[in-house]
């Protein structure tokens, strides 16, 4: 019945989708002319853009350009994009918009680079990276598009978003606004491929097993022909049946894929990995920034907040530099209205805020030098209170630094252990039989698990699990979470995850109507949760085996949080050693693990002392 009552529903709003494409199609058509053009980059290599003019001449207008390795189709001059910017206010306000097949990819000449490294030092016309490429294109559009006013403005989400971080170094002087949303932007510290050196598993396979097939000639995504299929019902299934890393290559890979056989050569944070930081550039920036990024964004949480905090600390005071972080997954602000996600009702339409409030208003006072600008350097919303609040900088000042101890038998609060003597919760990882990051069965990664219901990991014996009173007051969190861990192993490496988790009271209403069934009374809803690879526990560029039963120290940073605990609330941390397959698996034994064998994954025993002598404990920072 409930299936009955919900089909009509989804009809409705299926319906009400394509009506509104049909209608931003429409108008597109109506008020833009597309010309199609290559535009020449200094060492001779053409890059190909899509320009869509509006056909109203009366007045100038700026320039809003989007650069991207996903292709800027549709192609063909009449073949029109069915919106126009990342949201159909940017349009219907008029801009010149550009998108531009980045050097290599699709329609571009010249030879792509993954996350190309920044030349600082240029010494020729052949010395090229993106900040060139921008330079160029921007130099070209300026002199040769009529109409337009002189201003270029650039935005893009994720690797587009890298691109648009790649602009700020050596910027053109027409470039005044560029706003990074979910910036690819340290790929093994933090983004999509790596959080602090641990594999992501899934999202690399899925990602390379497409993007990292190679295009030799200028080509279009109708004429490219990807000839590695894979296909799957249950991905914790497969990719514990996949086996080790090296499986992948000889299964599906090959040769073809050449930077899955590059990140295979480079297990550490070496010159590779640390060339593909664009975060040590950006120094001496002129046009005006606006970083954007999600709370629960699967893929690049880590990218958003770091940009910033790159720019406001290699910048004057005076560099116009600002933060805006939501309850988003990966690029929800610009998908759908943003109240609902998952299991949780945010109370407001957060997206549709942000683009009305904020990214237009951005746009139009630095590209058109209109409106009044008063926007904080950062725009928080936090979780829990469902509320945007305003700061003067981000991580705020106005917290107390408090830390969450853990005690024997689960027990979580701002009180230090004084157990005397040794105590610990002793516990069997098995790399065959990892914890599952999300609980049912998937296909693909989903974007929930970001703030799903942790109590299926509770219920492993592999999962320590510590917990506070019910909370008399409200505690809202904002900034950094500091996982102090520690813990002895029988093995000679670890993986470490620690989940900082809301638990809802018993008695919490169920949302209506309930479509799925959720029970929200004593739901555990994962407000942040971050892996830590033990080995690069000292250092990324040189890994250290841990000494067997040895108490060892594991102290790392997950991203930042906003989030209010509500009273009568309880806070969880959980803590496990894998989170699969979400995570690759660590074979607990010290080596590389891209070259490990099928043979080497092995049970190890882990301890977490709550002791006088050795403090876990969660470090967080308290809002007043």
């Amino acid at each position: 019945m409930k299936k009955l009552l919900l089909l009509p529903f989804l009809t409705l709003l299926i319906n009400s989708a394509f009506a509104q494409s049909a209608q931003d199609s429409a108008y597109i058509r109506e008020h833009y002319t597309k010309i199609e053009k290559t535009i020449p980059m200094r060492d001779g290599v053409k890059l190909f853009a899509s320009i869509y003019l509006p056909k109203d001449q009366s007045v100038k207008y700026p320039i809003l350009m989007t650069r991207s390795p996903y292709s800027a189709a549709p192609y063909g001059e009449k073949e029109y994009k069915r919106s126009l910017g990342q949201n159909m206010l940017l349009a219907k306000e008029g801009f010149i918009f550009v998108y531009e097949d980045v050097r290599g990819r699709w329609m571009s000449e010249g030879k792509f680079v993954d996350v190309r490294p920044q030349i600082d030092k240029k010494t020729g016309n052949k010395d090229v990276d993106e900040s060139s490429d921008t330079y160029d294109t921007i130099d070209w559009l300026i002199k040769n598009l009529p109409n337009n006013n002189g201003k270029v403005g650039i935005e893009g989400i994720s690797y587009p978003g890298f691109y648009s971080t790649a602009s700020l170094p050596n910027a053109h002087p027409a470039l005044k606004a560029v706003s990074p949303q979910a910036p690819v932007t340290d790929w093994f510290i933090g983004d999509d491929f790596h959080h602090n050196g641990a594999l992501f598993l899934m999202d690399a396979f899925a990602f390379i097993t497409n993007f990292g097939v190679p295009r030799p000639k200028p080509i279009t995504p109708a004429e490219f022909k990807n000839p590695i299929k894979y296909k799957y019902a249950d991905n914790y299934k497969f990719y514990l049946d996949m086996g080790a890393l090296p499986n992948y290559k000889a299964h599906y890979f090959g040769d073809s894929v050449h930077f899955w056989n590059e990140m295979m050569l480079h297990s550490t944070y070496d010159w590779f990995w640390r060339g593909m930081n664009i975060r040590p550039h950006l120094k001496n920036i002129t046009p005006a920034t606006m970083t954007v990024g999600g709370f629960i964004d699967a893929e690049d949480c880590f990218g958003a907040l770091h940009v910033f905090e790159a720019l406001e600390k290699q910048n004057p005071a005076t560099h116009p530099n600002m933060l805006v972080m939501g309850p988003w997954f990966h690029g929800g602000w610009e998908r759908g209205e943003g109240q609902f996600f998952g299991d949780q009702n945010f109370g407001a339409k957060t997206s549709l805020w942000f683009q009305e409030n904020v990214e237009l208003p951005f746009f139009k006072f630095y590209l058109k030098d209109e409106g009044k600008l008063d926007l904080p350097k950062a725009s928080i919303f936090v979780s829990g209170s469902n509320e945007w609040h305003k700061f003067n900088e981000w991580p705020p000042k106005n917290t107390v630094e408090k830390t969450l101890y853990f005690h024997a038998d689960g027990k979580l609060s701002f009180e230090p252990s004084s157990a005397a003597g040794s105590s610990y919760d002793e516990y069997v990882s098995d790399p065959n039989a990892p914890v599952p990051y999300q609980d049912g069965i998937q296909s693909r990664r989903t974007r929930e698990y970001m703030l799903d219901d942790q109590r299926f990991a509770e219920r492993r014996p592999d999962v320590k699990t510590y917990e506070t009173d019910t909370l008399k007051e409200d505690i809202t969190l904002t900034g950094p979470v500091i996982a102090d861990l520690f813990s002895s192993t029988t093995g000679t490496d670890a993986d470490y995850v620690v989940k900082l988790i809301d638990v809802f009271p018993d008695n919490y209403p169920d949302p209506k109507p309930n479509t799925k069934n959720v029970t929200m009374a004593g739901y555990e809803m994962l407000v942040r949760g971050e892996v830590f690879r033990g080995k690069f526990r000292n250092s990324f560029e040189k890994p250290e085996a841990f000494i067997p039963g040895k108490v060892t120290e594991i102290k790392y940073h997950l991203p930042d949080v906003a989030h209010t605990f509500r009273k009568g609330h309880r806070i969880m941390i959980q803590v496990q050693n894998s989170w699969f397959p979400l995570v690759d698996r660590n074979p607990q034994k010290f080596e590389d693990i891209y070259q490990a064998k099928d043979s080497d994954f092995q049970k190890a025993t882990i301890r977490i002392y709550h002791d006088e002598h050795d403090k876990s404990s969660v470090t967080v920072n308290v809002l007043q």
